[in-house]
């Protein structure tokens, strides 16, 4: 079993429950011991798309960590709260409420490449200490500003007169907050807010299509059928062309040699054996090095 399981990751579950139950799942069903892991860490309050490598895609997991990400989320203004979502305590309130001009006005601001501070409440580290341990604790201290990149932001358009709460999508870089970017939208608009809603809807390439529910993934473990519902490998790096080697090549990669006198372009490549993926490749002046080797 190698490739990708897509968790359609409900409420209150958290990204490393994820990563367990599709190992259970494997167990249950039969299919032995395989190494499991995430590609992008989903809040237990976020629902949405969540892949899980199994086996030798747990290679590429990495690079899913460092993919865009596209989310739907909610933001209620006129109240703040400390972790910047609805689990937190309110620290703040506003009478003001913006309406859709005044919205639709602002998001310009936050599209493109932004600095950003990330939430007290997060997993970044302080002095060795995570932020979410300090924040709890009632520790003073202060997140550097990360550069981002927005691609794109849209409101879905609420109506007229003031607006309580807003919906947006949002096409965003690795790195980005989502809760950093409500509470700054309603900084912007001359008010405070948190997020209450919030659904990944994309991850690198994979959606919500693909995406399967708890449920679906119990009853094909149940049923052994569980190969059905896993993408196979080269899913993963669908955003990069493959590169078919010849007779004896795949063995040098797998052996680690340099192949030499590609007529590739330099870049990034799936390296393919006929159907078999034997390893992710960089092309540079012809030279193709071995970036992540399969065991395939």
């Amino acid at each position: 079993m190698h490739g990708w399981i897509i968790l359609d990751k409900p409420l209150g579950l958290g990204s490393t429950q994820g990563v367990s139950a599709v190992k259970r799942a494997l167990r249950q069903g039969g299919y032995g011991k395989a190494k499991v892991g995430h590609g992008g860490t989903l809040d237990p309050l976020a629902t949405g798309v969540l892949p899980i490598a199994v086996g030798e895609a747990t290679k590429l997991a990495g690079r899913m960590l460092d993919s865009d990400k596209v989310y739907d989320f909610a933001v209620t203004f006129g109240t703040e709260t400390g972790t910047l979502d609805a689990e937190g305590s309110v620290v703040a309130t506003s009478e003001a409420r913006p309406d859709a001009a005044a919205i639709e006005a602002a998001l310009p601001r936050f599209t493109g490449p932004i600095d950003q501070v990330p939430p007290a409440y997060s997993a970044l580290k302080v002095d060795g200490e995570r932020a979410y341990d300090l924040a709890r604790a009632g520790e003073t201290f202060k997140l550097a500003t990360r550069a981002v990149t927005i691609h794109s932001l849209e409101l879905t358009p609420p109506g007229d007169g003031p607006v309580e709460a807003a919906t947006f999508t949002a096409h965003v870089s690795k790195g980005t907050y989502i809760r950093s970017l409500a509470r700054d939208i309603a900084y912007a608009l001359g008010t405070v807010g948190h997020v209450t809603m919030l659904r990944r809807t994309k991850a690198g390439p994979f959606g919500l299509d693909q995406a399967i529910s708890l449920d679906i993934l119990g009853q094909a473990a149940s049923s052994r059928t569980l190969e059905n519902h896993i993408l196979p490998l080269r899913a993963g790096l669908d955003d990069i062309p493959a590169l078919s080697l010849e007779p004896g090549q795949a063995g040098s990669l797998r052996q680690g040699r340099v192949l030499t006198g590609s007529a590739a372009d330099d870049g990034q490549y799936f390296a393919l054996d006929g159907e078999i993926p034997v390893a992710l490749v960089e092309v540079t002046d012809g030279n193709v090095r071995v970036v992540r080797g399969f065991n395939l």
